[in-house]
């Protein structure tokens, strides 16, 4: 089947990047509204079994969907466009997503979380094709940044309104997917199917076969990077209640003002992108995220704690924007959708696997710092990988020039 006519001549504004900004922080918002809420759904499934597992992937269940799904997504936004399916799975977020405030089974609400991953899987492969076909490398590192900074802003609002909605009811947090709605009118009026854009329509070369290699030595690091990315988000509450319980508000509270350290993150990676190399800013990120994640596990006491945890969120700025942009310049236009859904497989697997590296870990050592402590050092030891490949790749044009 052959796609329809596309819009060729109209340039992407304001208009197109705050929506897509917006619609990026879609497949977050799905897993960090959660982190407060965690130890009441806990407590509210305190009777059934497994709980410990099953409340973690409750919370997960999105990734193991966008896992499955999103290089199939990838494969259908090259071959049919873009802009039909990012509308439709924008409705289906808000409706899926809230769905759990009307349901008391647990397997019923995975089942739920389940679906809104399929609308993630869409979304956030649609928004990092688009970014990509809308702007230059110049502009999509704009949009990028832009979108590590808004993050926070739109994070902290939405954490501690759900810390209030969970001391209203133990699944009134889920009340909060609908501000998918209004985003939805957003899309529908701003966003347009893209054609070749000017800087890509003056290459004359011929597209090439599809680059398998490059893109999954992409997905194997985002997949171990994501599963580093996700401890704090998914374990978090958890870790901080193992100093003593801590009310939802308060949690919100405390993980709301952390999170403004994200946009330092944000423009550590709009300051270093184009001006050193990508192994070098790996180094700079698992060095951070390891420090931070080992600092949490590590800490006597919650100013120390929320000291690291600080840390970890600025790391977790710079993380998205790090491996979206290393993704999208390996990736011709033809090939970007099929690309952009290997990517987001192997980001929300590593939502998925997390649970069970921390739980693994968490027997291991017997509590869930302990298993911050295990994530932490496994982050640094990347970082160290990281150096060496940095420190090699300077050393070899001197070698051959020699």
């Amino acid at each position: 089947m052959e796609r329809g006519p596309v819009e060729i001549a109209r340039k992407a504004g304001t208009p197109q990047g705050i929506t897509l900004v917006l619609a990026g922080f879609l497949p977050i918002l799905a897993i960090v509204t959660l982190t407060t809420a965690v130890p009441s759904i806990v407590q509210h499934f305190k009777d059934v079994p497994n709980v410990g597992l099953k409340v973690p992937l409750l919370v997960s269940a999105p990734g193991l969907t966008i896992g499955l799904l999103a290089l199939f997504a990838g494969v259908l936004v090259d071959r049919f466009g873009r802009r039909p399916l990012m509308v439709g799975a924008t409705l289906l977020y808000g409706f899926a997503g809230a769905a759990p405030f009307f349901l008391e089974d647990i397997n019923a609400v995975i089942g739920s979380r389940l679906v809104l991953g399929i609308a993630e899987a869409a979304i956030l492969t649609i928004v990092n094709t688009l970014i990509a076909d809308y702007w230059d490398d110049k502009g999509r590192r704009k949009w990028l940044m832009i979108q590590g900074i808004a993050g926070p802003v739109l994070a902290t609002s939405v954490i501690t309104a759900s810390g209030y909605l969970t001391e209203f009811r133990w699944n009134g947090v889920f009340l909060v997917y609908l501000i998918a709605l209004p985003l939805f009118i957003a899309m529908y009026l701003f966003i347009y199917e893209p054609g070749r854009s000017g800087h890509e329509a003056t290459k004359t070369e011929p597209v090439g076969a599809f680059p398998w290699a490059t893109v999954l030595s992409i997905g194997a690091l985002t997949l171990f990077s994501s599963c580093l990315y996700y401890v704090w988000i998914i374990q978090g509450g958890l870790a901080f209640n193992e100093l003593g319980a801590v009310p939802p508000a308060e949690l919100g509270r405390i993980f709301g003002m952390a999170s403004l350290s994200v946009p330092v993150g944000a423009l550590l990676f709009g300051y270093l992108s184009g001006r050193i190399s990508m192994a070098a800013q790996l180094t700079i990120l698992f060095a951070m995220l390891g420090a931070g994640l080992a600092g949490i596990g590590a800490a006597p006491g919650k100013t120390g704690m929320i000291t690291a945890l600080v840390l970890q969120q600025a790391a977790a700025g710079m993380a998205v924007p790090t491996l979206i942009s290393m993704a999208q310049s390996k990736l011709p236009f033809e090939h970007r959708g099929r690309g952009m859904g290997m990517w987001a497989s192997a980001f929300f697997l590593g939502q998925f696997v997390s649970p069970f590296f921390v739980n693994f870990a968490r027997n291991a050592t017997g509590s869930v710092r302990g298993a911050f402590v295990c994530a932490g050092v496994v982050g640094l030891i990347a970082a160290v990988v990281a150096l060496v490949h940095f420190l090699r790749s300077r050393v070899a044009p001197t070698a051959v020039a020699a």
